[in-house]
């Protein structure tokens, strides 16, 4: 008797199947965030001054969960102000979520914030991830293999990194809420400038990584980041063509300096 073939494998998750679920979940995250009032914000500091967290966090991370919950049940859910969520028989697939990368900003009603979800497979390999900042009404989109792209006022376009040939270099970083960590990282800053006409600190690690894909800012580069701030950010810089360096990559100065790089044609 002819033996059967084995059966074909199944990829653990599609990625523009995962990049539907992000996006559906990144726009009902977005949804609270434009509920915004000032009276409503219930602003309590976490761990550290400056480290703050809303009512509309938990809001919108919730709301995120709950589109993941109900299209993906068996996918591992992570994120920034709730409780880990692991499947009995997990599937594979694991969501990173910040529900409001840039809080501060969005207590100051400064418009740079946004709701950011990405998928990750037991590999490591980041499949899709979506940045939704409703006060810009812009959507950043990728997919591992089909690019990144930008939905903003009814028109999409697809996204490739920074002009290489542009003078007048922007660089975009952050700084932490730890004073010790702050100082080291001003003390820092002339040496990671250096070949930039200037810097850019705008508060949201993830829409500084997109704005490198759009072209806006030419290079990110910020260390002591939370996986969920880069999560779909850097994979959106990746699709637009442009080098990322995440922490974890091995024997590389991001994983020295546990740093999150991301640049055009400049070298950081």
């Amino acid at each position: 008797m002819t033996p059967l073939p084995e059966p074909a494998a199944v990829p653990v998750g599609d990625p523009l199947e995962l990049l539907d679920v992000a996006r559906e979940a990144a726009a009902a995250g977005a949804a609270v965030l434009v509920r915004r009032t000032s009276e409503g914000l219930n602003a309590v500091n976490k761990s550290a001054d400056g480290d703050w967290v809303t009512a509309f966090d938990t809001a919108a991370e919730q709301a995120v969960r709950e589109v993941l919950a109900r299209r993906r049940p068996q996918d591992t859910v992570t994120g920034e102000e709730l409780e880990d969520s692991v499947p009995v028989h997990a599937s594979g697939i694991r969501w990173s979520i910040d529900p409001l990368d840039g809080t501060t900003n969005f207590i100051r009603n400064i418009v740079y914030y946004a709701t950011s979800v990405a998928a990750v497979n037991d590999d490591g390999v980041w499949l899709a991830g979506v940045v939704h900042a409703p006060a810009l009404v812009r959507v950043y989109s990728a997919a591992r293999g089909h690019g990144a792209w930008l939905a903003e006022h009814g028109s999409v376009r697809q996204l490739h990194g920074p002009d290489p040939e542009r003078v007048g270099k922007l660089l975009g970083t952050g700084f932490s809420y730890d004073a010790a960590v702050r100082e080291e990282q001003y003390a820092a800053l002339g040496e990671l400038a250096a070949g930039f006409a200037d810097v850019r600190r705008l508060g949201s690690a993830a829409l500084d990584l997109c704005l490198v894909a759009d072209g806006t800012l030419d290079a990110y580069s910020e260390w002591g980041l939370n996986e969920y701030d880069y999560a779909a950010g850097a994979l959106i810089a990746e699709e637009a063509g442009v080098p990322v360096r995440r922490p974890g990559t091995p024997g590389s100065e991001a994983e020295r300096l546990r740093a999150v790089t991301a640049a055009g044609s400049t070298v950081i």
